[in-house]
């Protein structure tokens, strides 16, 4: 049996489908092929996890006529899947889905698409608005739907031998201390990195690394992607600590932030979507959130901290704050974080005693 699965768009969310895609390779058995659909910059999230037997990649803004969409059609029409798994919610995903010829297409019926799938779910709504609802969860419906029981496994994620060797590569540039004696950051805004609102600012971060750093001994690695490089630095200088670094000078993958994450004492971050690493490493995290609602990134993990200050006009899911004055940030204090900091690490060591 062959099912094509479309995965989500977004780092964050791809880490979250997967108790999902584990639950469908289990139900389905070891005979079933899973072909995972997906943009290409979402492919590493996945790499050395073991979840998919094959992928195709598209993008339907490519300049590559390979990636279009309807190239990557014609190679599942090739292929015959006897199902589709829409993890995404669009339109789109619904009308390529169904010019594949694939007999059973399933996912939720929203943005018009109900009358393409075979098999569809519909998204909790109070007067037709959403309710906040947990992204990991409404993947876990749809593969409840095919049959799947085994629906409480956590994400999953893996590293390479070449991510290993780049973590490696960094903690001896840049001088980190070994044995689990280091806590990452990140300040990512998501959205392709252009979110303010989902940001802490970056002097709030400097301090509490320098905190952590002076107070705890420990080593402090602030993490980035291509787009946020300056931020990554600025925390590192805001901090004017040795024990403070950032990978904002170094070769950038998500492989090498999976392995840094997978290293770690502890994690610090914003509403991004690398903080989803910490969960499928055990890696204890604190995560800070602004213009976003805690339910929709919630994985329901046990090791996590999640600090949100109540204003009134949030949370409002604005990329940008539309009042100018991001008090849902801005208002957070380092000494609110720094004490979540401090009890994730107490945690940590009356469990090793």
């Amino acid at each position: 049996m062959k099912i094509a699965i479309f995965l989500p768009n977004w780092i964050g969310d791809v880490v979250m489908c997967t108790p999902a895609l584990a639950a469908v390779r289990s139900h389905f058995g070891p005979d079933v092929e899973l072909i995972g659909v997906m943009r290409p910059y979402v492919a590493q999230v996945l790499d050395s996890c073991g979840l998919l037997d094959d992928v195709q990649f598209y993008d339907p803004r490519s300049k590559n006529h390979d990636l279009r969409s309807w190239a990557m059609v014609k190679r599942l029409r090739r292929a015959r899947p006897d199902m589709v798994l829409l993890l995404t919610n669009s339109l789109r995903t619904a009308l390529l889905a169904y010019a594949t010829g694939a007999p059973r297409r399933v996912g939720f019926a929203r943005n018009l698409r109900g009358p393409l799938l075979t098999d569809k779910l519909a998204m909790r709504t109070w007067f037709w608005k959403l309710l906040p609802q947990s992204a990991m969860d409404n993947y876990l419906r749809l593969a409840a739907l095919l049959g799947c029981t085994d629906l409480t496994q956590p994400p999953q994620l893996g590293t390479s031998p070449a991510d290993e060797e780049a973590a490696d590569n960094v903690w001896q540039r840049l001088g980190l201390p070994p044995g689990n004696r280091v806590v990452v950051m990140h300040n990512g805004g998501g959205w392709g990195g252009q979110a303010e609102a989902k940001a802490w600012p970056c002097e709030y971060f400097g301090q509490l690394a320098r905190r952590i750093a002076t107070q705890h001994g420990l080593g402090v690695l602030v993490l980035c992607g291509p787009a946020e490089r300056e931020t990554a630095a600025r925390i590192a200088t805001e901090a004017n600590h040795p024990l403070v670094t950032s990978l904002a000078n170094e070769p950038l993958s998500i492989g090498l932030s999976k392995a840094c994450v997978r290293r770690s004492r502890l994690m610090v971050s914003t509403d991004s979507g690398p903080r989803h690493f910490a969960h499928a490493f055990g890696v204890p995290v604190v995560t800070i959130y602004g213009s976003t609602h805690i339910a929709w990134g919630d994985t329901h993990y046990t090791r996590a901290i999640n600090l949100q200050r109540q204003v009134p006009c949030g949370p409002c899911l604005k990329k940008f704050c539309p009042l100018g004055h991001h008090k849902c940030m801005k208002d957070m204090t380092v000494q609110e974080v720094f004490r979540a900091v401090e009890a994730q690490l107490a945690q940590l060591a009356r469990t090793a005693a």
